[in-house]
């Protein structure tokens, strides 16, 4: 890499914390058991927050929600504090843009936002089942891990953002205009997010 004037991208390491109330007694099932398939809209969601660093403000967090119906960011949140205000906001746009149906599942981390009485209490009223990651382990929260990943290493990884206004239009583009409506994916049979929905809009609508 030297001899070819290459260098690696490397990420700032930092002790993340959040802040929240949180019952510890509770009981945390498993209830998507790595089953990442839904057969419509709407079933079944998942969310994570990931980090990201700007000269301004130092870290800066990413709340998302994705329907793994079609693998769509159907709602996300940008902030300077990892809180459940940042979550509960993500899960209150994903409502406005899409909706879950009742009984349908959300599934997280046990990280204190998500596992917050806050969250906790919206998720009950909504009547949405709450689905949780085993501890420290990522594969069963495996769609999510895979968004982060691709926004590190198409974006995130790529750049230095100066201020916190300018990671969020960057943040904004790339969900928007690209992943949500360019980008394909090989489980979706080489289509797009909105294209995977548009077509079962369409499909809906012939039957």
């Amino acid at each position: 890499m030297k001899f070819l004037g290459l260098r690696s991208i490397t990420v700032k390491k930092y002790n993340h914390s959040g802040s929240s109330k949180t019952d510890n007694t509770k009981e945390y099932p498993n209830l998507l058991e790595q089953n990442f398939k839904a057969d419509k809209p709407s079933q079944k969601w998942v969310g994570d927050i990931t980090y990201i660093y700007t000269k301004e403000t130092g870290w800066t967090y990413l709340a998302i929600v994705m329907d793994l119906f079609d693998l769509k960011v159907v709602g996300w949140s940008y902030g300077t504090s990892m809180t459940d205000d940042l979550v509960i906001d993500a899960f209150n746009k994903a409502l406005t843009n899409r909706g879950l149906e009742k009984d349908g599942i959300f599934h997280s981390d046990r990280g204190s936002q998500y596992t917050s009485n806050n969250y906790e209490t919206l998720l009950s009223t909504l009547k949405i089942r709450h689905s949780y990651s085993k501890k420290g382990y990522p594969y069963d929260n495996a769609s999510m891990e895979s968004f982060n990943a691709i926004l590190k290493k198409e974006e995130v990884n790529n750049g230095v953002y100066e201020t916190f206004e300018e990671a969020k239009m960057v943040i904004f583009e790339f969900i928007e205009s690209w992943y949500n409506n360019k980008r394909i994916h090989s489980t979706l049979g080489y289509i797009t997010p909105n294209q995977k929905y548009n077509n079962y809009i369409t499909n809906l609508a012939i039957a």
